[in-house]
């Protein structure tokens, strides 16, 4: 009996303009005390194959590697044991294109904690929509 291959779902993606310089959002999204004001308290450091862990909450600490890093206008890290996540910069006359991919979505693949990842994407884009207007009111003042 052959096993049905899983198949990728979308990966979730969210692009804005964000009303402030490059460096400044490379700060917010690529230092601890950056990603603490708008995501979740972790003890980041942008350092490539640095592991770390993003604090959940009610879902304790996610290990999470940074995977990809070239300062300002690129993050990847993996969290967990699915996903990535990517943070690109574009520099724009003052502002800043930034987008957000998270990646690693499969039909039937289930989250660490028995969820199946079709439940949790859409969660988590509508999570995603919420935490980046957070990250513009955090460069943005």
């Amino acid at each position: 009996m052959k096993e049905n291959p899983s198949i990728q779902l979308p990966d979730i993606r969210h692009n804005l303009v964000l009303k402030a310089p490059i460096l400044k959002v490379w700060e917010a999204v690529a230092t601890s005390e950056g990603l603490a004001t708008w995501f979740m308290p972790n003890d980041f450091q942008p350092k490539q194959g640095h592991a770390f862990h993003l604090n959940a909450g009610g879902f304790g600490l996610s290990p999470c590697t940074v995977t990809e890093i070239n300062p300002p206008h690129h993050l990847s890290f993996r969290w967990g044991k699915d996903w990535t996540i990517t943070f690109e910069l574009q520099e724009l006359d003052g502002a800043t294109a930034f987008t957000l991919i998270h990646s690693g979505w499969k039909t039937d693949e289930t989250t660490e904690f028995g969820e199946s990842h079709e439940v949790v994407r859409n969660r988590m884009d509508q999570g995603w929509a919420g935490l980046l207007q957070s990250l513009a009111s955090h460069v943005e003042k």
